[in-house]
Formats: C-alpha cells, structure tokens, sequence
C-alpha cells in the first residue's frame, strides 16, 4: 500500500527547545493513524509542519506525494486540519462559517454551495445552519470544526485532538464521523492523550519527549510489550504501592483505583515475593493476577525507557 505521509528524521526546533526530533514516520493511504502522547510531547508541531504551515529545522517530509518544503501551498489544498484549539467565528452562523472556510479552499459558488449544505448534513448539524456558532454546544462546535476541515473535500485529515473536553456521547460521534470519512478513502491522522481512542486507530505511534518511542497497530504494541503485567489488590493501596516499588524484580508500579498494576520480567516468582513482602507489611492481599496489558500499560513501559535527561524536558 503506498504511503500518503512518509517523514525522514522530521525535527522542528524553537531556539534551544527540540520540540520533534528525528522522526521517521509511514502512514499508509486510507488508515486511521494515532498520535499518542501526553501534553508537550510533539504531536501538535508534527502536524503543523506536514500541513505546511510550520517549516522543519531538519529532515523531511512528504504529504500526498509533495515534499511539505517547497510545496507547502499545494499540500494545503489536499489537506483538511482540525486545531486541537476552537478557532471559528462565534459571531457567525454554522453556515457563514462553513462557506468561509469553502471559499479559503477556492471552491466556486456553485461548489461551495453544493459542498457546505452535503457537509452540514453529513455532520448533522443542517438544522443548526443559521444558529450562532458561539451559542453551540462544546459537542457541536467540534463538530462544525471537522466540518470546516471536511468541506472541499481533501484526501488526508489531521486532526489534533477533535475530542478533547468532549462527553462520551459526542466522542463517539466525532468517530463516527471519522469512520465514515475514512471508508471514503481518506488518511486520517488524530493526536489524543485518551488511550481508550488509540484502540479505534489501524496503527498507533507513541510520542514522548519530541521522539517516536514505539509504533504499530494495537494488537501489535501489546503483544510486543517486553513485560508481563501482574494486578495486585491491597489495601491500603498507597502503602502497598511503596511496598511493591520496593520489592526486587519490579521495573513499574502503576495505581488504578484500588489495584495495582505491576509490571516485571519475571512475573512468575514475582507474585509469590509481592504477597511475603505485603502480608510482613500487615497489607491485607485480596488477590494477584496476571492481566493482559492495555495500550496505557505499552505506553508507561515504553517512558520508562527515556533516558531520565529527558523526561522532562
């Protein structure tokens, strides 16, 4: 399958800060791709240099066959970009807005007209056309914002983001949408820091730090974890955190709720060791287990690979 984005050691930096560094990337065409990672990690500098709209330091970039320095004008025609920051205009109706953004994209009248009245009823919100876009809903307003990037019809979305804030209702929605966009063939790239929105992508990369620190689909990033996953019940769960953070053979300690997720190499003795250690500590054990591990699991095991230099960085 041909590639709709390819990058080669992208790095974006602002004075002395690397904010993307040297990253090598393949989105094939027609896929839904996920950026995971938390706030700062680089996933919105990554998605303004392949919508053209930020030039790399080093490195490039290809965007729909368009190398995103010398043709960062023609790639903005193919893409549609949705901000992970509302930024229409409250003081016009959904339809203004939408016939704004058509005609930025240089449709004609005739396409525009066309094109902003099937995109408001591809996004349900044809019965809201003449409201106030500042008088909408959170829910609506990204919403009105996919469709702003939908409207002339581009064959790749980048899209940071789009569910952020949002109830579950309105994200699963938004992804709704972003399923059918991509039966029509369109390449999807979305940023989230939700885990639970990297399981509804073909192929997931995850961003810390500026770097591409593991990437694949989400069978493949859990299967590939080079660690096994015990959850302890304990309690008091904060004292018997500092307990299992303290026993041999434990690389991680992560608290959900009442239970902990412990992530070891030897997860076989290692259940045994963690209950002598508990039970000395007068912790009540009410069960270990082995689980198998989630996309958040992937994604703390692969942290904890950073050099500490750059954490926090």
């Amino acid at each position: 399958m041909s590639l709709a984005i390819e990058t080669t050691n992208l790095t974006r930096r602002f004075g002395a800060v690397t904010a993307v560094a040297g990253l090598n990337l393949g989105v094939r065409t027609g896929e839904i791709f996920g950026f995971l990672g938390p706030n700062g990690a680089g996933k919105t500098t990554t998605i303004r240099m392949l919508c053209g709209l930020l030039l790399p330091s080093e490195g490039t970039a290809c965007v729909a066959g368009m190398d995103v320095t010398r043709d960062a004008e023609a790639i903005k025609r193919q893409v549609g970009y949705m901000p992970q920051r509302f930024s229409l205009y409250g003081d016009l109706t959904v339809e203004e807005n939408l016939d704004f953004f058509a005609g930025v994209y240089r449709l004609s009248r005739r396409q525009r007209r066309t094109q902003v009245r099937e995109t408001l009823e591809r996004v349900g919100l044809a019965d809201r056309r003449r409201a106030l876009t500042e008088h909408l809903s959170g829910g609506l307003k990204q919403r009105l914002s996919l469709a702003c990037a939908l409207v002339h019809g581009p064959a790749i979305l980048f899209l940071d983001e789009p569910t952020a804030g949002a109830d579950p209702l309105s994200r699963q929605h938004m992804w709704d949408l972003l399923y059918q966009s991509a039966t029509e063939g369109r390449t999807i790239l979305v940023t989230t820091h939700y885990v639970e929105e990297a399981e509804r992508c073909q192929t997931i990369a995850f961003m810390h730090t500026g770097r591409l620190i593991g990437s694949g689909s989400p069978d493949q990033c859990r299967a590939e974890l080079g660690e096994a996953v015990l959850e302890v019940d304990a309690v008091p769960v904060v004292q018997a955190a500092d307990v299992v953070r303290a026993t041999p053979g434990v690389n991680g300690v992560s608290v959900y709720g009442h239970t902990l997720r412990v992530f070891s190499r030897a997860a076989a003795d290692l259940a045994r060791d963690l209950e002598t250690a508990l039970t000395s500590r007068d912790i009540v054990v009410r069960g270990i287990r082995p689980v198998p591990p989630t996309l958040e699991d992937v994604f703390m095991s692969l942290t904890r690979t950073v050099p500490e230099t750059e954490r926090d960085r």
